[in-house]
């Protein structure tokens, strides 16, 4: 079950064990990072994160709250 109402994209505790996370709907697409922080950056085309420009990106807590407004801000790029 997706955490998004927009994207698949796994719960927070896919990223607790550490993973990273990409994925794409229509033109618009994103990847989530993990590090101290989960970092989120959004782009348009075809191109992976490494060759695309990236358009827009945050940083947030690595809990459950920040996962959560993450899914938020992500939803938001994307309506936007």
């Amino acid at each position: 079950m997706s955490v998004s109402e927009i994207f698949e994209i796994p719960k927070f505790y896919y990223f607790e064990s550490g993973n990273d996370f990409s994925g794409s709907k229509g033109d618009f697409a994103y990847k989530i990072a993990n590090g101290e922080k989960l970092k989120c950056m959004t782009w348009h085309g075809r191109l992976c994160s490494m060759k695309a420009e990236i358009e827009h990106e945050a940083e947030f807590e690595h809990t459950q709250e920040g996962f959560d407004q993450l899914i938020k801000w992500l939803e938001e790029m994307y309506r936007s």
